[in-house]
């Protein structure tokens, strides 16, 4: 018997996992951002990046008590975005789109589109964006 193993599906799979862990892993709060607590959250293994500076995670767990306005849809994108960053820094993506939405009075939504340098978009849909930021 003969086992084949889709490696572009393999790769897909890496990537789209990547971005979950991006987008919900918690990066620590800079001093300037308002918190509601002395808690600035942060993940301990970005007390000693082996590059400088370097973090994981977003920022959207800043959002969980705010009210949705045009600027919290804002925060939003910029917070996604800064997360996927270094997707495009280390050369895994060549391009990442971010669209923040609205789709009712109590939640977003993001639709990401990953270009990767030698493969067809992946695109993902997150249909409530602040209810993952709510459940941790």
């Amino acid at each position: 018997m003969q086992t084949y193993i889709d490696t572009a599906q393999l790769q897909r799979s890496a990537l789209v996992r990547a971005v979950h862990i991006s987008l919900f892993t918690w990066r620590r709060a800079d001093p300037s951002d308002q918190v509601d607590d002395a808690d600035l959250q942060g993940w301990w293994g970005d007390s000693f990046p082996s590059v400088a500076g370097d973090r994981i995670g977003s920022k959207l767990w800043l959002l969980r008590r705010r009210k949705i306005t045009p600027q919290t849809i804002r925060d939003a994108q910029r917070f996604c975005e800064e997360a996927l960053q270094w997707l495009l820094d280390d050369g895994f993506l060549t391009g990442v789109t971010v669209t923040i939405s609205r789709p009712s009075a109590v939640r977003l939504a993001a639709h990401i589109v990953l270009y990767r340098p030698d493969g067809d978009p992946i695109e993902l849909n997150i249909d409530d964006l602040l209810q993952v930021a709510y459940a941790v």
